[in-house]
């Protein structure tokens, strides 16, 4: 899951305004029961729920999203055949049924995946939800005009390659069988065992044939889960949700769905968004923020401020932040440099740069520190804190570098304290002390991204970072790592070009595993195995701080998301 907001990803991966999250061993909130003003903190029934965000909620289609777990607000109104566990921290990175019974049926080499539906499932018309509208949603996420959600299933289905959707083609994808309105089965061309991970994708949501109205469905998707849209403004500035009287909590086990109504207001400054959550007047007190952190100098007057620091949330999502080198561009095709970079990075002055250590934990592995991505401890170029400016020298002179060199490092001109000129600075003056001098060379966002993803233009040596479209190794290692994800002609992840065929077979191998747990050991240990390349220089897992108001009641964070989940929270 390429960055930025969580809202609607790129989680991944690639919405827009950095993810939300990440991180180690982690918890919820300081407090994880917010207390009322009134010192009550049972969560009640009813009330309106403000969220304030910097991002609109753009294209509110379940085939057009691209989430992480579902997402945040979509969730609310969307739901698929499983979903993430809703519970504080490491507990929550779990995948868990939703409209089906359980989180999925494999054959004996997880090619086929059979679920069965729960009885009674309806839309918030009261008609009936089907095994038919499930594949009928997916089959549209194919539609050219409705692009932009996760791409697996054109690789994982059978014969999904070209399939341009139902408006093109009525036959639908015969890779997803629907024996009878309760059943559904789908045919993978290669094992999947984390098949159950991508089901919670909004593509799995039900979407009946009869209101299906296209480009135009996002103004009033059909809702499926406990909310339905009222009100949806300038694609999504303005959201106004409302009960679905036909949801029925008897078959939804994870939404509390405790407010009455949720009033989302986008598109305002971050700064404005801390301000209104920290003041929390009026309709403020029962606020909060699925997007919007606090950044270090708010977090510092936050720190100081007992009854402000009780309404802090502090979570962890699966994300790491990170130096990425191309070895096709001199000097970097040779392994000592990127080793020696990998000695003299000072990463406390990187953490400093990102925030501190309130809001960034540095990095020496590519996972995320978490139990269910198979994290592995390990530094393989150990430079303690301050970074080993000797022995990066004694590399570059058996590099042929006996004098120093010269690099430029590309860097996104975005104030987002990740890839921003902040942490290039910072890596600019400690390998100074090794000899390497840096040239920085800031892009504005757009070009920044183009530049980096495209395999015609991509540097050297830049910034990046990579998030979680699930918490597991699988979505964070292969994109970047797996040479057969290598795209030449559009958004290419493998920034390291690495085309190894022992790593691609280790990742078909793992794929092939229904035992999560057995999976997470081989996604650490290949993780290890790569980093040996030096194509990456882990730098920091980000820390996410957001402020709510003080009518909030029943904060819920987990390391899937790393921010409130807003289905858990209750305003009275």
């Amino acid at each position: 899951m390429r960055p930025p907001s969580l809202t609607t990803r790129r989680v991944a991966a690639v919405s827009v305004s950095l993810v939300l999250a990440a991180g180690a061993a982690a918890c919820g909130p300081e407090d994880n029961d917010a207390k009322s003003s009134g010192g009550d903190s049972t969560p009640h029934k009813g009330g309106t729920l403000t969220v304030l965000n910097s991002n609109p909620q753009q294209d509110f289609d379940p085939a057009r999203l691209y989430t992480s777990g579902g997402g945040n607000v979509p969730s609310l109104v969307f739901r698929t055949l499983t979903t993430r566990n809703r519970e504080n921290g490491a507990a929550g990175a779990e995948v868990v049924p939703d409209l089906a019974t359980d989180t999925g049926r494999p054959n004996k080499d997880a090619t086929v995946w059979t679920y069965t539906l729960k009885a009674g499932l309806k839309y918030e018309d009261g008609t009936a939800i089907t095994s038919a509208d499930i594949k009928y949603g997916i089959e549209r996420s194919f539609a050219p005009e409705l692009s932009g959600g996760a791409p697996y299933l054109r690789d994982w289905l059978v014969g999904a390659a070209d399939y341009q959707g139902p408006y093109k083609d009525k036959k639908g994808l015969a890779a997803i069988g629907t024996p009878d309105a309760r059943t559904i089965v789908f045919h993978l061309n290669k094992p999947e065992g984390e098949f159950p991970f991508l089901a919670t994708q909004t593509q799995f949501t039900p979407v009946p044939k009869a209101k299906d109205t296209g480009t135009k469905y996002e103004e009033h998707p059909v809702s499926s889960g406990p909310y339905k849209v009222v009100t949806n403004e300038n694609d999504g500035e303005h959201l106004v949700l409302e009960r679905n009287t036909y949801w029925s909590a008897s078959t939804d086990a994870e939404r509390k769905a405790y407010p009455d109504r949720i009033d989302v207001k986008s598109g305002l400054d971050s700064s404005v968004i801390n301000q209104r959550l920290s003041a929390s007047q009026g309709a403020d007190t029962a606020a909060v923020t699925t997007d919007t952190n606090l950044g270090p100098a708010e977090l510092a007057k936050v720190t100081g401020d007992k009854e402000l620091a009780s309404r802090v949330g502090t979570g962890h999502f699966g994300y790491t932040n990170y130096i990425a080198f191309n070895p096709t561009v001199k000097p970097f095709d040779n392994v000592k440099v990127r080793q020696a970079i990998s000695y003299a990075i000072d990463r406390s002055s990187v953490v400093n740069a990102a925030g501190g250590s309130a809001l960034a934990e540095s990095a020496t592995t590519f996972l995320p520190n978490q139990k269910s991505f198979g994290y592995e401890p390990y530094d393989l170029f150990p430079a303690g804190a301050t970074g080993n400016a000797a022995k990066a020298k004694e590399l570059l002179k058996q590099a042929g570098y006996l004098n120093g060199l010269t690099v430029t490092l590309t860097h996104s001109n975005a104030k987002d304290f990740e890839t921003s000129p902040e942490i290039a600075t910072a890596i600019q003056d400690a390998l100074k002390k090794a000899g390497i001098t840096v040239k920085l060379q800031g892009l504005e966002d757009n070009d920044y991204s183009d530049t980096i993803h495209s395999v015609k233009t991509e540097p050297g040596f830049f910034l990046a970072h990579w998030g979680a479209d699930w918490p597991s190794g699988g979505p964070f290692l292969a994109p970047i790592f797996d040479g057969r994800q290598i795209v030449k002609d559009g958004a290419n992840f493998n920034t390291g070009l690495l085309n190894d065929k022992s790593v691609n077979d280790e990742i078909d191998a793992i794929n092939k595993l229904t035992d999560l747990d057995a999976a997470a050991k081989r996604w650490g240990a290949l993780d290890k195995k790569i980093g040996e390349q030096a194509l990456t220089v882990p730098l920091f897992h980000p820390v996410y701080k957001r402020l709510y108001g003080k009518d909030i009641k029943n904060v819920v964070i987990s390391d899937w998301t790393g921010v409130l989940d807003i289905s858990q929270v209750a305003v009275k």
